[in-house]
Parts: C-alpha cells; sequence; structure tokens
C-alpha cells in the first residue's frame, strides 16, 4: 500500500508542477483540487460504510488544516523552480513521522530503519546539489513550510487511527476541513470564486491521485508502522525528480544521478 501511495504521490508533484508551469495560481490548484477530492472521499466513505462519526476523526480534521498549509505552500514553491530540487526537500517530510512514530508510538529503531533514514538524507542532499542560484531563497522557505506541514498531517492520521478512528473516516474528515480552508483562501484573496478553466486540467488529476494513494496510505497505518510506511510513501520524489529531468529538461548531473541511487537503496531498506 505504501509502495502505491508512493507513485501515486510522485505523479501528483509533477502534475502540480505541470499546472504552476502553465500559470494556474497555487490558491486556485489547491481549491480545486479539494473540490474534487473531498467531494469524492467523503461519498466514498459513506457509500462504502465507512463513514463513522468519532471524536477520534478530528485528528483528520487537524491533518486537513495542515494539508492546505502544506500543499499552498509547495504549489507557490513550484512556480518557476524545478521540480527535481522542490520535490525531494518537499518529501523529506517523512523524517517527522519517522521521529514521531520512535518516540511516541514506541516503533522500535532498528540498525536497518538508521541506515535507511541515513540513505534518505543522504539523497535528498545529493539530489539538491549546489542549490545556490538554482532556486530562490523564498522558494526554498515556502517548500520547508511545505515539508513540515504535510510531516504533521501524516502524524495526526496515525494518532486517529490509534483513537480508534477508521481509515475512510480519517480522511473523509481532512476533507471537509481541506475544501472549506482551500475555498475560503481563494475568496478572502480574490472576493470570489471564480477559477479559471486550466485550473481544471492538472489539479484534476492531481485529486484523484491523491486521493487513491491518501487512502492506500492511511490503510497500510492502520496496521503497520509509521516509521517504515510514511518513509516509503514519501520516497516518490525519485520517480517526480526523474519525470523532471526527462520531460522538462532540468539538468542531470552525476550528483543527482547518485542521489537517485541512494533513495532507491533507502527505499529498499525500509521495505526489508
Amino acid at each position: 500500500m505504501a509502495v502505491v501511495a508512493m507513485v501515486l504521490f510522485s505523479f501528483a508533484d509533477f502534475a502540480l508542477k505541470r499546472a504552476a508551469d502553465e500559470g494556474v495560481k497555487p490558491y486556485h490548484s489547491v481549491m480545486v483540487q479539494a473540490w474534487f477530492f473531498s467531494s469524492s472521499m467523503i461519498l466514498y466513505a459513506y457509500f462504502s460504510g465507512q463513514l463513522v462519526p468519532v471524536p477520534a476523526a478530528l485528528w483528520g480534521a487537524a491533518a486537513g488544516l495542515c494539508m492546505v498549509i502544506g500543499f499552498s505552500a509547495f504549489t507557490r514553491s513550484l512556480m518557476g523552480e524545478p521540480v527535481s530540487i522542490q520535490a525531494p526537500v518537499f518529501r523529506l517530510n517523512f523524517i517527522i513521522a519517522a521521529l514521531v512514530g520512535f518516540v511516541f508510538f514506541g516503533e522500535a529503531l532498528t540498525p536497518l530503519k538508521g541506515l535507511a533514514l541515513l540513505l534518505a538524507l543522504l539523497a535528498v542532499w545529493l539530489l539538491l546539489g549546489n542549490t545556490r542560484g538554482a532556486i530562490s531563497r523564498r522558494a526554498l522557505a515556502q517548500v520547508l513550510v511545505a515539508t513540515v506541514a504535510v510531516g504533521m498531517a501524516n502524524v495526526l492520521h496515525k494518532f486517529g487511527l490509534r483513537a480508534g478512528a477508521l481509515p475512510e473516516t480519517l480522511v473523509a474528515a481532512q476533507a471537509c476541513v481541506f475544501v472549506s480552508v482551500a475555498t475560503l483562501q481563494t475568496l478572502v484573496i480574490e472576493k470570489k470564486i471564480a477559477p479559471p478553466r486550466v485550473a481544471f486540467r492538472y489539479p484534476v488529476v492531481c485529486a484523484y491521485l491523491f486521493l487513491i494513494g491518501f487512502l492506500m496510505l492511511v490503510r497500510g497505518l492502520a496496521v503497520g508502522e509509521a516509521s517504515v510506511l510514511v518513509p516509503i510513501s514519501q520516497m516518490g520524489f525519485v520517480v517526480t525528480a526523474m519525470l523532471g529531468i526527462t520531460l522538462l529538461g532540468e539538468r542531470l548531473t552525476t550528483r543527482k544521478v547518485a542521489g537517485l541511487i541512494a533513495a532507491l537503496a533507502s527505499l529498499a531498506a525500509f521495505a526489508i
């Protein structure tokens, strides 16, 4: 489930980059994603009989707020910036989930997990390369905010699962807050809700990629360790970086190749 989520998240990140390249405003991109993601998720949870309102679902609602903050910041960071740099930083959010898993959930920090974390950090460092002049400080700050926010969202889902909420209920609660805040954000900024037609191209694709990916991840977290599954799900930056290099013509260096190899080695260690 975590590997499926990883692949879906990687293509979603790339679709967000394509939307940014086409001039879709970040808040329009996030809002349109929220419309399709949230409506589909709530309907799915209801008709599958998995929408069971319980107090523990509030953890999912809190995760929804973190998601709005995270994806708004990440989408802004992609404007005119290389996705092969921004995506690896953004997906570093798994470190937060791994650390919380060790400290609060009593998950074992084995030598293999430690090696996997070190390899993941090495991969990101190598993929970033010498970013001086490659990305703006503002974009780097935005992607760091996104990293922390989405990392916290993944942790909140684990707390909700441990408190007794069903995976679908948690994601539905996340969806309710996600769509409300994302739409309100656009209303406050533009004083109206009228996204252009282009905003319905890639963001809609993102919505369904994220929908299936989050369901896979949360279902996996219901039975597996956060310190293993969240890192695997976030390692999709390897695929995103490769897409950016091959399809968008972003520069391929020896250092980036080494980073991709390190990332794959980290994924293998986590999977074992």
